[in-house]
């Protein structure tokens, strides 16, 4: 009863054994003794809340911080004890805060529940009760049997039963898991592989037994026994039979699966990391400050309550007259007495803490966020996609990464290969309108002529047609048919399908070039050239290997003869060659290498009848041998693949996202360090971070490949670190592959994070999804503890995007997982430069000041109460009224800092994205730094005695400043008693700090000029009227007439303009006198913003008052005073529409 209990809780796996029994159709067993495993549903759950946890996990998460326990302490205290001030006072901010806080979560929550709702939803089709059912994904059980068509991704791990195709194979591509585009070919045993129909899997009778569910994409062990007449055959499953959640079939009409891993236990969800709450750096320093300020709090508490019991101590002012102690309070005990009066003056002060700090913070990261969606800079019009935020707690993170973890495939890459130029014989060629054309000439033969190939050419385009497991998909309604009836080859139904897209790129060309690859059937393969059908005929196949780095295929031709056609890396076929234009070529593959292109060198043998009887002999006794067997290949394929011909090389082009290489150029320029992170081969992720321009030609290239031990990695790094610090001048790049950071993570992480920091660009390959994850953990541990970012399209960089500081997912083609996942989505890697540099930049700069500004004007506000205490033989009387209290940091103060948070530019977004080295002032977090804390807390510790020495000063002695100008009058204590006093200090006090922010703001629109002297008029307005009337449900009316009485005199006023002027000419001279003789980069930078010079595509400011009618004819601006109010206009390209709305006000 207990473990079922705690099964239902959770706390118990549902399977505790090493393996899991599935019985398929679940057709369980009838004998009584049999116990059904249980297992996960299907549902993928990305949400962080449900509809029964929210209330208590949300409030949880909420008091963790520091001023909410804080405030939720100092409001139970007021509750029990009797306080200098009402409970509302505390308990009104508290509970709006923690509602709006949990109405901005609730809502984002509530997002992610929709993305699941539609991939749990998605419709499904299983096999139940002998037909075929149209279900939902979530409810797919282990052990149905379900359909998947062509172009479908499999909703969950599906042991494969059988295909259209009579042996049962069918192709899929893992891109959305690995970002490996190939296709992979997947294999069903040969007994279930004839149940090609409902009715015949409705009567298999099988079981599958196969390990409990592990993170590890390429391994699956497991075994099934298949019934037939009452006889068991049992056959082994490995990771060819397994089809993986997340894969897409391709190639194929439709496959059956039996489902063995579903849900969060499927492979895919067992490699995305396990959801943690991420806290930006400017909330881990607000809990920095909110500890200190809780320590001045304390001090003055403990201060002022000693103070009270020394001034007490004499017995006049212990017990004075008017003030009679009862019998009770004579009796009672001093600790109790101390400790409530020390908790009365905590209550007292505790406005020192600023509880609206937190809401006003959640306000802006919500309300900021939008402008990134709005942001028209971010669309992407090809594939109507705006960019998306999940989560708006790191919009401030964006302005302090200093390593960016990117993927390759999908992210840097469209995606597409495209043939470029080859080199045959020693001579240079070019495609122009799909022929061959030698370099420095032009197509001169006649459209619709056949082109003239020499035997070179030929058999250079025979080779790259025939060397190659290219596979062709026709689309039929039909059936698949017989490749061979295409005979024209040119058939609008036909596409290739290829082991590597650029095996898919080169016979694409060979066939725009007029040597089409028809396809292959059995041990037959055909092409036509220039019409002319050709049957070869397929020996064997030396599968590419990442040792060899080359594949082969031996063919017998058309009369006979058997060749062979080798093609693979420069280094691993030119050593081999005999014969041909070798360093001709040599040189020509070294050119194709520095434009960026993908290079395949291509070569051939010739066999005579006993030359291939001896390597059929030794392939045959190598493959059926059952020891060593893969070394014995190794042999045999190095003594084919010798004394080769060369015939060529080719140059393929992996086409980059646009504007990739000046984006990783602008994030190298702000001093923020890009890591390439991939699956994909060693040699094509370093040729695609040459070509995007991660890696440099100039750069030393170091490698940490193919380690086997642990001794071998380290004295590797080893080598590494010493050549780093004998060539320290030359910039250094790190290529590491999988297998070898396995080992350098295990024991020597000091190490390779030394060699990894002294490169300024890394590059791993061969990476499985958690791997990735655990890179960016080794740079997040470190001890600068840098602030990481992951960016990424596929669901194999899900664990990395989650893993980082904050996570990007592109909009791409690999499915929506990364997204779904991901903090922050767009829909090219090019939007990431303006992402962190423009909005990144702005979004820091605003919350810096923000948290800054906060703890400023609370210390001004709080600071005189403490000051008043020793005016008033520290009774706990405080110096404003209690609706003040309340609303100076919900109303009176609230929204001009606000909308400064939205809407502040320090720089124009056209100078910030043309100079990226200013996104360099503020990493660190040094808009956040203890000594620019310092200097506000002692700021407003400067401004809060002005303001109150200035009115006791000005206001407090001379009676000559009394009334409407008059000298004394007999009730000059009611003119001007403590509340009096007290409202003059908090006049002064709100005029400063609003005017404070007013010099604060760089960026001026008609909102903030609205919401600054609209704050300070409503202040004025509110006041006026709460002390003109006799509210009938408050208890007192101490503010009765006080601030009518206090601005009657023309004398108050002008104590006000001297006490803020007063306070803020000092900061004014300081602003002039570092603008001048110590100017920061962001200061020089700040003369663009007043006049921006107009470019060939790019619209400047203009005032607001003449934006909405000349929006769409600018042609001109004039440079204007900086005084004059600002707005931003629809930054245009030439060709666009001009921008309107909130959208336009964006998008610069």
């Amino acid at each position: 009863m207990i473990r079922w209990i705690r099964q239902q809780l959770g706390f118990d796996p549902p399977h505790q054994s090493d393996t899991r029994t599935v019985y398929i159709a679940n057709k369980f067993p009838q004998h009584g003794h049999y116990i059904p495993q249980r297992f996960a549903d299907n549902r993928i759950i990305s949400s962080k809340y449900t509809i029964w946890n929210f209330i208590p996990k949300n409030l949880f998460e909420q008091f963790r911080r520091i001023a909410n326990f804080y405030f939720l302490i100092i409001f139970l205290v007021q509750l029990m004890i009797d306080t200098p001030t009402s409970p509302i006072t505390s308990g009104l901010p508290l509970f709006f805060v923690i509602t709006v806080t949990a109405i901005k979560q609730g809502f984002e929550d509530w997002l992610r529940h929709n993305a699941d709702n539609e991939v749990n939803g998605a419709p499904v089709f299983v096999v139940r009760s002998g037909s075929l059912v149209q279900t939902r994904s979530k409810n797919i059980r282990v052990g149905d049997i379900v359909r998947v068509a062509k172009d479908e991704t499999f909703p969950a791990d599906l042991v494969l039963l059988s295909s259209d195709r009579a042996e049962g194979t069918c192709h899929i591509t893992t891109a959305s898991l690995d970002g490996e585009t190939n296709l992979k070919t997947h294999y069903a045993v040969p007994e279930t592989a004839v149940s090609q129909s409902v009715s015949r899997l409705e009567s298999l009778q099988a079981v599958v037994e196969c390990q409990q569910p592990e993170a590890d994409l390429y391994r699956f062990v497991g075994r099934i026994t298949v019934t037939q007449q009452g006889e068991e055959i049992v056959r082994p499953l490995g990771p060819e039979n397994l089809l993986l959640r997340g894969a897409r079939l391709k190639n194929t009409k439709e496959i059956f699966g039996v489902a063995v891993y579903t849900g969060m236990e499927s492979k895919m969800a067992l490699n995305y990391k396990c959801k943690s709450q991420k806290r930006s750096a400017v909330e881990k320093s607000m809990n920095t400050f909110l500890i200190i300020y809780l320590g001045i709090l304390l001090f003055e508490a403990i201060l002022s309550t000693i103070l009270k019991y020394a001034w007490q101590a004499e017995n006049k002012w212990d017990e004075p007259f008017y003030n009679q102690k009862t019998d009770q309070e004579r009796n009672s005990s001093q600790i109790l007495k101390f400790i409530s009066d020390f908790l009365a003056f905590l209550v007292l002060y505790n406005f020192i803490i600023p509880i609206s700090l937190y809401v006003t913070v959640e306000l802006q990261k919500f309300l900021g966020s939008f402008f990134i969606g709005w942001d028209l800079d971010l669309y992407h019009e090809e594939s109507d996609q705006k960019a998306q935020v999940n989560t708006s707690d790191l919009n401030e993170e964006l302005g302090q990464v200093e390593y960016v973890f990117t993927d390759k495939t999908g992210t840097l890459t469209e995606n597409e290969m495209q043939f470029r130029e080859c080199s045959i014989n020693g001579i240079k060629y070019q495609e122009i309108n799909g022929k061959l054309v030698p370099e420095g000439m032009t197509e001169d033969s006649p459209d619709g002529s056949v082109p003239c190939l020499n035997r070179e050419e030929e058999l250079f385009l025979k080779a790259v047609s025939l060397c190659h497991t290219v596979q062709i998909s026709y689309d039929q309604t039909d059936g698949p048919g017989d490749p061979f009836s295409h005979a024209n080859g040119f058939s609008p139904q036909m596409e290739y399908y290829a082991s590597s897209p650029d095996e898919k790129a080169l016979v694409e060309a060979t066939k725009r070039m007029g040597v089409t690859f028809i396809g292959s059937h059995g041990e037959n393969m055909e092409i036509k050239t220039f019409g002319k059908a050709e049957k070869y005929k397929l020996l064997h196949v030396l599968e590419f290997d990442a040792d060899r780095r080359r594949m082969s295929v031996i063919l017998q031709k058309p009369s006979g003869e058997k060749v062979l056609f080798t093609k693979g890396a420069e280094s691993a076929v030119l050593p081999y060659t005999t014969s041909g234009e070798i360093e001709k070529t040599r040189v020509h593959v070294d050119e194709f290498a520095m434009k960026g292109l993908r290079t395949l060198v291509v070569a051939c043998r010739h066999f005579s009848a006993d030359e291939y009887q001896e390597v059929d002999r030794r392939l045959h006794e190598a493959r059926t041998a059952l020891q060593q067997r893969e070394e014995r290949l190794v042999e045999v394929f190095n003594f084919i693949e010798k004394d080769l011909e060369l015939l060529g090389a080719t140059g393929v082009e992996d086409k980059l996202q646009d504007k990739v290489q000046e984006t990783i150029e602008a994030l190298r320029l702000a001093g923020i360090k890009v890591w390439v992170l991939t699956g994909d081969k060693h040699e094509t992720a370093v040729s695609v971070s040459l070509s995007c321009g991660h890696f440099h030609r100039t750069m030393n290239i170091l490698e940490l490949v193919q380690q086997k031990s642990d001794n071998e990695c380290a004295e590797q790094l080893r080598r590494l670190a010493r050549r780093i610090k004998e060539d320290h001048v030359i910039q250094h790049g790190l290529v590491v592959d999988g297998a070898s950071l396995s080992l350098a993570l295990r024991e020597h992480e000091k190490l390779f994070m030394e060699v990894c920091k002294n490169c300024s660009a890394v590059l791993c390959c061969r990476m499985a999804p958690l791997q990735k994850a655990k890179v960016v953990r080794l740079l997040k541990t470190s001890p600068e503890k840098p602030i990481t970012l992951a960016i990424g399209d596929g669901a194999n960089d899900v664990s990395m995007i989650q893993e980082a500081h904050v996570g990007i997912g592109i909009m791409g083609k690999e499915g929506r997982q990364a997204v779904r996942n991901s903090d922050y989505a767009i829909a090219r890697f090019k939007f990431l430069a303006k992402l962190l540099l423009v909005h990144g930049h702005f979004y820091y700069i605003r919350i810096a000041t923000l948290v800054q500004y906060f703890f400023y004007k609370n210390v001004c506000f709080i600071t005189p109460q403490f000051l008043y205490q020793f005016f008033c033989l520290f009774s706990q009387q405080t110096l404003y009224d209690s609706v003040y209290l309340t609303l100076y940091n919900i109303c009176f103060t609230s929204l001009p800092i606000l909308v400064y948070s939205l809407f502040e530019q320090l720089v124009h977004p056209h100078v910030l994205q043309s100079k990226p080295a200013l996104y360099r002032d503020i990493s660190k977090n040094s808009l956040l730094s203890f000594k620019t804390f310092l200097y506000w807390t002692f700021l407003g510790f400067c401004h809060a005695f002005v303001f109150f020495f200035g009115s006791y000063i000005l206001m407090g002695e001379d009676t000559t400043l009394m009334g409407n100008g008059q000298i004394l009058r007999a009730n000059r204590q009611l003119m001007f008693g403590n509340w009096t006093f007290g409202t003059l200090v908090f006049t002064v006090m709100v005029i400063t700090v609003t005017l404070k922010l007013a010099l604060e703001t760089h960026f001026w629109t008609w909102m903030n000029h609205f919401v600054t002297w609209g704050s300070i008029a409503f202040y004025f307005i509110f006041s006026l009227f709460y002390g003109s009337i006799i509210w009938p449900f408050l208890h007192t009316q101490d503010m009765y007439f006080v601030f009518v009485q206090l601005l009657s005199s023309g004398s108050a006023w002008f104590a006000i303009m001297i006490i803020v002027i007063a306070c803020l000419f000092p900061d004014v001279i300081k602003k002039v006198f570092y603008r001048h003789l110590q100017p920061t980069s962001t200061q020089k930078s700040q003369m663009y913003t007043n006049c921006v010079a107009i470019g060939d595509d790019f619209i400047a400011l203009q005032p607001l008052s003449r934006a909405k009618n000349q929006l769409g004819k600018i042609s001109l601006l004039r440079p204007t005073r900086e005084s004059d109010a600002w707005t931003p206009c629809a930054v245009t390209q030439r060709g666009k529409t001009p921008a309107h709305g909130w959208a336009g006000w964006w998008s610069e």
